[in-house]
């Protein structure tokens, strides 16, 4: 069997095919050593739709991945979303997803508290660069 993760100095290495395989969560944070945030994927059968539900402190990032997912919210509202999509969630407002689509859906989901660092990015050898567009 494969490992879950490839690690080296300060780094690891993963896909989602190595974390686990079928439906339901994949730890993404466990699998790689990731300590200052939450991060899981889920992998969606078509027409699979999860429970309600919140959080007491983390701020939760959904990004869809593969397939059609509807997110329904506490206030009524339903957005159906695709790959590409990206959807942020205060803790306290309630929350479920459904797989719309015909095929399987993978959503990444990042979770935290406590705010964003700031963009704190060093280059190595002090060779500055502008870097990608939008960056700045």
């Amino acid at each position: 069997m494969e490992a879950e993760s490839t690690a080296g100095d300060g780094y690891a290495v993963s896909s989602l095919d190595r974390i686990g395989s079928g439906y339901g969560f994949r730890k993404i944070r466990h699998a790689i050593g990731v300590t200052a945030f939450g991060i899981n994927a889920l992998v969606l059968p078509p027409g699979y739709q999860s429970g309600v539900h919140y959080h007491e402190r983390q701020e939760e990032t959904y990004f869809v991945h593969q397939g059609e997912v509807e997110f329904r919210f506490g206030d009524g509202t339903v957005h159906i979303t695709g790959p590409g999509s990206v959807v942020r969630v205060d803790a306290s407002t309630h929350r479920s997803l459904r797989n719309v689509g015909d095929g399987d859906a993978v959503v990444v989901v990042a979770g935290g508290k406590d705010g964003y660092v700031g963009r704190d990015g060093l280059a190595v050898g002090g060779v500055r660069t502008e870097g990608p567009p939008g960056a700045a």
